[in-house]
């Protein structure tokens, strides 16, 4: 019958039964738990002598560590809730309990989640910046980069239209030079066409002088 009703509290972890029976049944507890924190193959072989179902064994073996901690003993509660109708037997409520560490535990735990949790947040946060820090950065360069290259753009078509112009220029001086030697070529066949002139013209005023002294 204990072993029946050892099985019912640790898969139920509470049961209802009379004052006599709930205290017997809490020797039975406390023995079982001892031997779960124990932890070794002999003590789970014990459990399962008197436990009927693997799984709770399994259960009560994974989770005693944790659950009760380094306390020994006091592992279960007894409220009595009256007597029975009919029989008027005292009836009383037999229930595990955590131990104090356990408690402990398991706030620290949730308050190293919520502390992470707002670790994880607050590294986001500058890491958003920074990403948002770069987007503008970046943008701010596309900006210079274009101006930029609409500024060599400019600076290469000024470079082409004055390279025409002096193309241009070079062809007029070109030309011009070659009118100065065209007309320099002229120039001296003018003057001796003249130098030619001048002599003749003397000789025909010698001439004409000699023929007045003759007569």
């Amino acid at each position: 019958m204990f072993r029946n009703m050892v099985t019912s509290l640790f898969k139920h972890e509470r049961i209802r039964t009379t004052d006599v029976k709930a205290k017997e049944l809490r020797r039975w507890a406390d023995n079982l738990i001892t031997l779960a924190k124990r932890g070794d193959v002999h003590a789970r072989r014990q459990a399962l002598s008197i436990i009927r179902e693997k799984d709770v064994v399994h259960k009560l073996f994974a989770e005693a560590a944790q659950r009760f901690g380094s306390v020994s003993g006091g592992y279960t509660r007894i409220v009595k809730l009256g007597r029975r109708p009919g029989d008027a037997a005292p009836i009383s409520l037999i229930e595990l309990i955590y131990s104090e560490e356990g408690e402990k535990k398991k706030i620290k735990k949730k308050d190293k989640v919520a502390l992470k949790k707002k670790q994880i947040a607050e590294k986001k946060e500058p890491e958003k910046k920074k990403s948002e820090e770069k987007k503008e950065i970046e943008s701010k360069e596309k900006v210079t980069e274009a101006a930029e290259e609409e500024k060599d753009i400019v600076d290469k078509e000024k470079d082409v239209t004055e390279e025409k112009e002096a193309e241009v220029k070079t062809e007029f001086t070109a030309e011009d030079s070659d009118d100065m030697l065209e007309k320099q070529a002229e120039a001296p066949v003018e003057s001796e066409e003249t130098e030619s002139k001048e002599p003749e013209a003397k000789k025909v005023e010698d001439d004409a002088g000699d023929s007045q002294v003759k007569e």
